[in-house]
């Protein structure tokens, strides 16, 4: 998937590629781009809502994380998109993501 838009106080970007695992209700992903070297983030999907913690390490080397909770919709082209709120426990600041998967 990749981030179609970000809130003011996120830190993934457009060079930002997130890479889903499902298994069940669990979820998890691994992601990097942009200012983000290496992040990794586990959940639980239950229906439509998403929630997850997340951890990454940034270019500047820098550790940061947060909790997110999400609404996975599917779009009429078929593709799904992710809407996430997330707010940083390491950090001041929350905001909103948009993931979307590439159109097939």
């Amino acid at each position: 998937m990749y981030v179609s838009s970000t809130g003011a106080d996120g830190v993934v970007d457009s060079d930002t590629r997130l890479e889903f695992i499902q298994k069940g209700t669990r979820v998890a992903a691994r992601y990097a781009g942009g200012r983000v070297k290496r992040g990794w983030l586990s959940g639980r999907l239950s229906g439509a809502d998403l929630v997850f913690r997340y951890v990454q390490v940034e270019s500047s080397g820098a550790v940061h994380g947060g909790r997110s909770e999400c609404v996975v919709e599917r779009l009429s082209s078929g593709s799904i998109r992710i809407v996430e709120r997330f707010t940083w426990t390491t950090r001041p600041g929350s905001g909103t993501n948009v993931f979307d998967e590439p159109l097939r």
